[in-house]
């Protein structure tokens, strides 16, 4: 339960009723262009842009390059892997950043999945909800003897089951969920409260034929469906096991990747506001998932400003 005194960071409640993207492809693009990506972003008009850590660069270097190419986004992390580095260095990389860039970065951590911890990092992926509680408590208790150490750290967390939501909703300053619908987000609103942050990221094909759009939801699901965490969400959402055909089944990609014009997209944005999101990041896919669409960018940025 939120204690009464508690308040939202500064650089959370600016991303309140606004439109963020998600995006894989800062790892694609070459180091020193890193920046413009979230330049184009800013100038497309959204609030925020979401990166994750998962094979490619290590998270707050790749935020680092963001933040030093634009002025005014918000850069934050969707996921930091808490595999990634201790406690300790998590927070004080997240004060630097906010120092050094007038409070625009947010910490978004999450325990990520099993084969990424144990193949690709070497650790034991065991008892991710402690865990992340332990985390957490140790971020609240870490010192630093810099001249940004007592600012605050803006964190939220990748949180789909109970548990999860719990955890966020006791230590952290909200929730980022993935691969959700709006029924799940009015589930985490009412889990973390209503103060906290709801940050949920929303996955989408703009135009494009029912035949395309289904190519690219079926590839985009293709790693996904072969998580314990996205099925045991789904399961909680009504789906079964033959949805979890990898890359999943029509109905998983209907759900989960919104297909259609401008007007549809935002109208789906809406239902997640209306269930309770303070923000909601799209990331939209590409004919190629690893090259940036700036074209939908500009689209989907185009009608907002209408």
């Amino acid at each position: 339960m939120t204690d009464s005194t508690y308040q939202l960071p500064e650089n959370l409640r600016k991303l309140k009723g606004t439109i963020g993207i998600w995006t894989p492809t800062a790892d694609t693009t070459p180091a020193k262009e890193t920046g413009s990506i979230a330049q184009r972003a800013q100038n497309a008009g959204f609030s925020a842009l979401w990166v994750p850590e998962a094979w490619g660069r290590e998270v707050f270097v790749n935020s680092s390059l963001m933040l030093a190419g634009a002025d005014e986004i918000i850069i934050a992390t969707g996921i930091a892997n808490i595999w990634g580095r201790d406690p300790v260095a998590a927070s004080a990389a997240s004060k630097t950043l906010n120092a050094a860039f007038d409070d625009r970065f947010v910490l978004g951590l999450g325990v990520s999945h099993k084969p990424l911890v144990e193949r690709l990092r070497g650790h034991e992926y065991v008892g991710p909800v402690a865990a992340m509680r332990a985390y957490l408590e140790a971020m609240r208790d870490a010192r630093n003897f810099s001249i940004e150490g007592r600012l605050r750290t803006s964190t939220v967390i990748a949180a789909l089951g109970p548990k999860m939501l719990a955890t966020a909703a006791e230590l952290a300053d909200g929730v980022h969920p993935y691969l959700v619908t709006p029924e799940h987000t009015a589930v985490a609103r009412a889990a973390v409260g209503p103060v906290k942050f709801v940050g949920v990221e929303q996955a989408v094909v703009l135009g494009q034929s029912r035949e395309e759009y289904l190519a690219r939801a079926h590839e985009y699901l293709q790693l996904y469906t072969g998580l314990d965490n996205y099925r045991n969400s789904w399961r909680r959402l009504g789906f079964t096991d033959e949805d979890f055909v990898r890359g999943g089944s029509d109905r998983l990609c209907d759900a989960m990747v919104i297909h259609g014009d401008e007007a549809t997209i935002l109208e789906r944005t809406q239902e997640h506001f209306q269930a309770g999101a303070d923000h909601v990041c799209l990331q939209f896919l590409n004919d190629d998932m690893m090259v940036t669409p700036f074209d939908d960018w500009d689209r989907l940025g185009s009608a907002l400003a209408t």
